[in-house]
């Protein structure tokens, strides 16, 4: 176990509190297994009946992986990485398919891993703090953790603009965009949090008893939940649909540009900053993933992706530009979207031999 994990019960609630607040609580590879080892050992158990997720401190439930970790490892081989994203991905899958009812508090930041400990969960909550994000691109990566899966659903071409600009999402967004479901102010989640601990639940192994628990959780969860502040990109989606429908990200940029809307200049901007190599990977991910028929199918694809990754320059790069050296002027390689060829991105989709994940 992980000391930056904490993981007790309350009354037939089993709590995982993410307790690295100093590092807006980003996942070591220990943090991983201390999360997996407690699902496991409640999944069975028939003292716990709910599972909570929440971070410690209140800037965010959590930022991500540890990427300067990530960073040093990838110059080094990548083996470490390799084997981070492995066990993060199979713990991705197992809350998607977790047999009790997993909740998730998203209070403050939740992007990049925090998004995949938390948004496949049954029960997915924010607050008026919630910051989400896939913010991959900007650092040399592609959307990971089964992130590629929920942007691939969410509404029109709103996934396609987040992937590909590594914008952010506010609560309404998130809620929107199909990342969360019920909106708590923050001040009322220790009040909910208490309330389900003091639920008198009676769970059992057939069908019947599980349905009361979940419905019992939807109850305290409802008891709580407020009308959402308004998701901005709801009136967006003109322009957004318009200009990311579009069949390559050269295209895509030209429709932004030529739009007459302002919000979609910005857009273009944010998306020419980043990995042009990894804006054009995404964009194809993306497209793949709403033909895939399962979170783990969409893992196995971000698995190998993550893994060619490791293995090119921009992750690095992008990384050294965005955190350990912080001049945000990353050098990219190819440097330009024109420079990134249909056989590069296809090279980073391409099945290769130890660099499969096998969850599908």
């Amino acid at each position: 176990m992980s000391a930056e994990v904490r993981v007790f019960t309350e009354g037939r609630v089993g709590r995982i509190v993410l307790d690295r607040p100093r590092a807006l609580n980003s996942l070591t590879h220990g943090m991983i297994g201390a999360v997996r080892a407690a699902l496991d050992g409640w999944a069975a158990d028939d003292a716990v009946d709910v599972v909570v997720l929440t971070g410690e401190g209140e800037r965010g439930l959590c930022a991500g992986a540890d990427i300067r970790a990530i960073h040093d490892d990838a110059k080094a081989g990548g083996a470490g990485s390799r084997a981070f994203f492995r066990d993060e991905y199979e713990l991705n899958a197992l809350i998607g398919r977790y047999p009790k009812p997993y909740v998730a508090v998203m209070d403050g930041i939740t992007m990049g891993g925090g998004v995949g400990l938390s948004a496949h969960g049954a029960v997915r909550i924010v607050t008026e703090r919630s910051v989400v994000a896939m913010p991959e691109t900007r650092i040399g990566l592609v959307p990971d953790v089964g992130g590629s899966r929920l942007l691939a659903r969410a509404p029109g071409e709103a996934g396609t603009h987040l992937g590909l600009t590594s914008a952010s999402m506010g609560p309404g967004d998130a809620l929107f965009c199909g990342f969360a479901d019920h909106f708590v102010p923050s001040a009322a989640v220790p009040a909910l949090l208490a309330d389900l601990a003091a639920l008198d639940l009676t769970a059992g192994a057939d069908a019947a008893g599980a349905a009361d628990v979940a419905a019992a959780v939807a109850r305290a969860v409802a008891a709580h939940a407020r009308p959402a502040p308004p998701a901005a990109l709801a009136g967006q989606r003109d322009w957004i649909d318009a200009c990311y429908s579009a069949d390559t990200v050269e295209e895509i940029v030209e429709r932004l540009l030529a739009s007459g809307v302002q919000e979609a200049k910005e857009a273009a901007g944010q998306l020419l900053g980043n990995s042009p190599t990894a804006v054009k990977v995404t964009l194809a991910a993306l497209r793949r993933a709403r033909d895939l028929t399962s979170l783990e199918a969409v893992l196995d694809q971000e698995y190998r992706i993550s893994c060619a990754a490791l293995a090119a320059p921009d992750l690095v790069e992008g990384i050294r530009a965005q955190v350990v050296d912080k001049d945000r002027s990353p050098r990219w390689s190819p440097a330009t979207l024109a420079d990134v060829t249909a056989e590069d991105v296809a090279r980073f989709l391409a099945p290769r031999e130890g660099d499969e994940l096998g969850l599908a």
